[in-house]
């Protein structure tokens, strides 16, 4: 049986991997679009083609392994599968929509999303889904599910999937740092080995800033490195039934970090001297405390790590984090700012 230490180890060992790869490829206009796929003749015999991006592969890879991480923790609780892919049902139906809506509402854009709007609605409706499902359950004279452990279990999903979705970032060249030559000496200094260069005009570093060819500061990377980190040593502290440690250290980090990154952005943040996700920020950590401390007296459940890896390795539920991913790359893969014209044709010499 594997320990506790080992399957960290292990993870940040892919997850070192996947990362390394990516920042030394993804800067590249080739790692935009993944496929075009033809829809409509025109008179000149081409086809007009709709894009699909490593954007959304990337994205539904993130979103698909934090929440299989998700089913890992809650099964190390001893929380019945079904209860918990209910849960992460009702928050996913809460959360996906907000990433647009948040995103219009803060940027004045149609065709954007945020992450960091999505979770910050879903970091209040967490704890008030949690108390829904208990009061179900508590009728139904059934074990309540442990608020600060769930917190805990969901705080770090969303550090692994905002970490690995930083990833689809860098690819569609979006949430981009401030330019090299524009930034603090001592950012200048410090980036001038380690920094990005984006290619490709349909990048949105391209079009939106004029960045294309530029040094910029890695940004998302750097928000990679530190959301995937947070999310290693947290899943050690849950492991471990550190289950507050676990729920604070990895909001704190984030959040904290989310609050100082937006200072090294050059993509619009919206208006004002602090952007509106600095503030979701703030109020974020500021609630992940609060609701810590008034669950403080709460039964701690000893996790069982083989019993979360049982729970996740299911045929139904495999089958549900792939459907899961298809529904998410076609949502965010699906471009709405290119299209493509596509002309087929024949090689004569080899008919």
């Amino acid at each position: 049986m594997i320990s506790n230490e080992a399957f960290v180890l292990l993870l940040g060992a892919l997850l070192a991997a996947l990362v390394i790869w990516a920042f030394r490829r993804l800067p590249d206009e080739r790692w935009q679009f993944l496929a075009s796929v033809p829809v409509m003749k025109d008179s000149s015999g081409h086809w007009r083609g709709i894009n699909f991006t490593y954007y959304g592969l990337l994205t539904a890879n993130a979103l698909a392994f934090g929440v299989a991480l998700l089913i890992v923790l809650f099964g190390a609780l001893q929380i019945k599968t079904p209860l918990t892919l209910a849960m992460i049902l009702v928050l996913l139906l809460i959360c996906l929509p907000s990433a647009r809506l948040v995103a219009q509402r803060v940027e004045g854009k149609a065709c954007t999303f945020t992450i960091a709007g999505a979770f910050f609605v879903g970091i209040f409706a967490t704890p008030a889904v949690i108390y829904l499902f208990n009061s179900i359950l508590i009728r139904a004279e059934m074990q309540p599910i442990p608020m600060i452990p769930a917190l805990a279990a969901f705080a770090i999903a969303y550090a692994f999937g905002e970490g690995l979705g930083r990833l689809a970032c860098i690819s569609f060249g979006c949430c981009y740092g401030v330019a090299l030559a524009d930034s603090h000496p001592v950012l200048k200094r410090l980036f001038d080995r380690w920094h990005f260069v984006f290619s490709g005009k349909m990048k949105k570093i391209s079009y939106s800033s004029d960045m294309e060819g530029k040094k910029v500061i890695p940004v998302q990377a750097l928000t990679a490195v530190v959301y995937l980190l947070t999310g290693l040593l947290a899943t050690l502290f849950f492991l471990q039934a550190s289950y507050p440690l676990a729920f604070v250290s990895t909001m704190t980090a984030t959040q904290a970090w989310r609050f100082l990154s937006e200072t090294m952005r050059a993509d619009y943040r919206g208006d004002g001297k602090f952007s509106a996700y600095q503030i979701m920020a703030v109020g974020a950590i500021s609630f992940a405390v609060a609701v810590s401390y008034l669950e403080a007296g709460e039964i701690i459940p000893v996790p069982d790590l083989f019993a979360g890896i049982e729970a996740v390795w299911q045929p139904l539920v495999l089958l549900i984090l792939q459907v899961l991913w298809g529904s998410v790359f076609v949502l965010f893969g699906k471009s709405m700012v290119t299209s493509a014209d596509i002309h087929f044709h024949l090689h004569q010499d080899r008919i």
